[in-house]
């Protein structure tokens, strides 16, 4: 099989007939119920992890145009979501002295210097990898913020202090979409942790249309993986998306709020009883990624952290990534979906950064000798170059 990115690669065949056969009585209120444990909350479900955020910034009932504080270097879905909830975003950028990539303390305090508007924070532990929560924490009690984990890249993902991610925060978001620790297709999760914020009872959930597309996409992804290396993959990856029967994550109209139907729940459930496996699993691939590839492109901040992390993706740092990303399509690894953007041209280390990260892949369908492929193929480029 080549290796892929994303493109279902979090699925196997096992995954394939859950997801056609999946058990639909009764999951919502069961997921509800684990949620409610596991982070200590009021859990609403919804159709994407992007609803749940913009759920959470209304709960928090602001005053119009107040700021919410998020990370420069993030996702255009973060960005839009704090627009539909009425409030402005306001991007922190990352350290110039090292390629952290979430935002500093001192960075969240000088801005709350400039900003007095600053109402809440949102952190999002970028790709796995934690934040300085216990600093962050106590920047947001002493200024009266609330604080807000987006669990996005990092459900999983283990704090300096011991405590997951989620368990900290005033409201937890989640995504179980694609690509994500969690997939199920899609679907999210807002939990309010902090009972002073508990005011969704008015909130009216539609139901989704694209149910029929997110039950075939499992099963469409892994047959055109599987036959992608003979050029029956290649073909069918082009007639399913130019029939438009491939689910897709980011589509647009997707900022009402939509119902999260049994089906998923039960996926995410299904995701939850082997998450132990699967974060282990990644823990693993990034590790060989950190012993293996050359220095020259690998980040202090990014390798220790790796035993912390939930390691959604194994960043690398090199000029030229095009070049790159071209070297290792000819060798059938395809590592081509950037997903983030320039929303803050007024963080140049945040935009800086965006222009040369790569992600390598660390789900279940890369193994060691997959993993070791790709360490190859990028040690040979660096040294042809």
């Amino acid at each position: 099989m080549s290796i892929f990115n994303s493109l279902g690669s979090n699925y196997n065949l096992q995954y394939v007939f859950q997801s056609l056969f999946s058990e639909t009585n009764g999951q919502n209120l069961k997921l509800k119920e684990y949620l409610n444990n596991k982070y200590g909350g009021k859990t609403t479900l919804v159709y994407k992890g992007r609803e749940a955020l913009i759920l959470a910034l209304k709960s928090l009932d602001l005053p119009k145009e107040s700021a919410v504080a998020i990370n420069g270097f993030t996702c255009y879905a973060v960005y839009k979501a704090v627009h539909e909830a009425g409030l402005v975003p306001v991007c922190l950028d990352l350290n110039k002295e090292n390629l952290d990539l979430n935002f500093s303390p001192e960075t969240l305090e000088k801005s709350l210097i400039e900003n007095a508007n600053i109402k809440a924070v949102i952190v999002q532990n970028t790709f796995g990898y934690p934040c300085d929560i216990e600093k962050i924490i106590q920047i947001c009690q002493k200024n009266n913020l609330a604080l807000i984990e987006d669990l996005a890249h990092c459900l999983g993902t283990k704090y300096a202090n011991g405590k997951e991610a989620g368990t900290v925060g005033d409201l937890t978001a989640l995504s179980f979409s694609q690509d994500k620790v969690i997939d199920a297709v899609s679907g999210g999760a807002l939990v309010i942790r902090n009972k002073k914020y508990s005011n969704l009872e008015n909130v009216q959930l539609k139901t989704p249309k694209d149910q029929f597309k997110d039950r075939l996409y499992p099963s469409f992804t892994y047959k055109i993986r599987f036959l992608y290396s003979i050029g029956v993959g290649k073909i069918l990856h082009y007639m399913l998306k130019n029939l438009d029967l491939l689910s897709k994550p980011m589509r647009k109209g997707l900022y009402a709020f939509y119902s999260l139907p049994d089906w998923y729940c039960n996926l995410v459930l299904y995701e939850f009883k082997k998450i132990s496996a699967q974060l282990n699993h990644r823990k693993q691939i990034a590790k060989i990624y950190a012993q293996n590839l050359s220095k020259k492109i690998l980040d202090k901040e990014i390798t220790e952290n790796i035993p912390a992390s939930v390691n959604l993706r194994f960043p690398v740092f090199v000029k030229n990534r095009g070049e790159l990303i071209r070297f290792l399509g000819k060798q059938k690894i395809y590592v081509s979906d950037i997903w983030y953007f320039d929303v803050a041209p007024e963080c140049p280390n945040a935009v800086a950064i965006s222009k040369i990260i790569l992600n390598l892949p660390t789900h279940i369908n890369v193994s060691r000798k997959d993993t070791f492929k790709i360490v190859n193929a990028v040690n040979l480029w660096i040294k042809l170059r």
